[in-house]
């Protein structure tokens, strides 16, 4: 269900639907209050849940309330460690990636150890000097990490975009797989051998 080639990348509606569907399923019922959500790429599986927010008073200080959202974020993750072992091991398994997890409390969103994949690219002296220019004004302190800004500032700015680009590349997915060429197994020649026979 989610072989991986050199030129697919792409990730189908459907398949994040069935994904999601997995994890609904096989997570406990008590792990999460909600699966917030679960995203995927070639490299991993994000899986994200709500937890409850700490019990404190309506006038409790700023402060109070983010050592205690940061506690109880901690607690969750020390308390449900083995669990969430399983369940990551039966996906990595099942969908060859790997597992990540993080949660939402009280409006904070935490993300617990997961993938930091390399990707490599070529950029001419001007994408370059983009890069430079954030390193140094102390926005980034490498290349690398010039390149991941830049990166969230644009997914922050053009998430509408993306999700289109993305509706458009599973249409284009659907009507290849609707093409002529859809069975690798087939044998090109043998409808015109059939025809000289006949």
């Amino acid at each position: 269900m989610y072989q991986r080639s050199n030129g697919d990348y792409m990730i189908t509606t459907e398949q994040r639907e069935k994904l999601r569907g997995w994890f609904a399923g096989r997570l406990p019922d008590d792990l999460f209050e909600e699966l917030t959500e679960v995203t995927l790429d070639r490299e991993e599986i994000t899986v994200i849940g709500r937890i409850p927010a700490p019990r404190l008073t309506e006038d409790a200080p700023a402060a109070e309330r983010e050592a205690a959202v940061t506690a109880r974020i901690q607690e969750f993750r020390e308390r449900t460690r083995e669990t969430r072992m399983a369940v990551a091991r039966d996906a990595e398994h099942r969908f060859r990636r790997k597992v990540s997890w993080g949660v939402v409390c009280d409006g904070e969103r935490a993300l617990f150890t997961h993938v930091a994949a390399p990707v490599m690219t070529r950029l001419r002296q001007p994408e370059r000097e983009v890069l430079d220019t954030l390193i140094a004004s102390g926005v980034a302190r490498s290349r690398s990490d010039a390149l991941a800004w830049c990166v969230r500032l644009v997914q922050r700015h053009t998430d509408d975009w993306l999700t289109e680009l993305r509706d458009s590349l599973e249409h284009v997915q659907r009507v290849r797989a609707q093409g002529p060429d859809t069975d690798p197994d087939a044998d090109p020649d043998s409808d015109a051998e059939e025809t000289e026979e006949g």
